[in-house]
């Protein structure tokens, strides 16, 4: 069960964020991605065991899809 959620705001390059979206998909951890307006172009929720499997995620999955440009974590914190 996952312990440990964050949301992660993502800039793409231009023309690419479709091609993100859909590399996030298929990313075990990634609970949803949306597309979004303003300064970032997709948000995507990650949900892991601990701190270090989200950092795992972001550094070794996300951010080897092509078209990423920018990344944020925000980790959630709990109640």
């Amino acid at each position: 069960m996952a312990n440990t959620r964050a949301f992660l705001l993502i800039e793409t390059q231009v023309g690419k964020t479709k091609d993100v979206v859909s590399g996030l998909a298929g990313i075990d951890g990634v609970a949803s991605v949306d597309m979004v307006t303003g300064p970032y172009d997709v948000i995507a929720i990650l949900e892991a065991p601990d701190l270090s499997s989200v950092g795992d995620i972001v550094t070794s999955s996300v951010h080897a899809i092509g078209g990423v440009g920018r990344t944020v974590t925000c980790l959630a914190v709990p109640d």
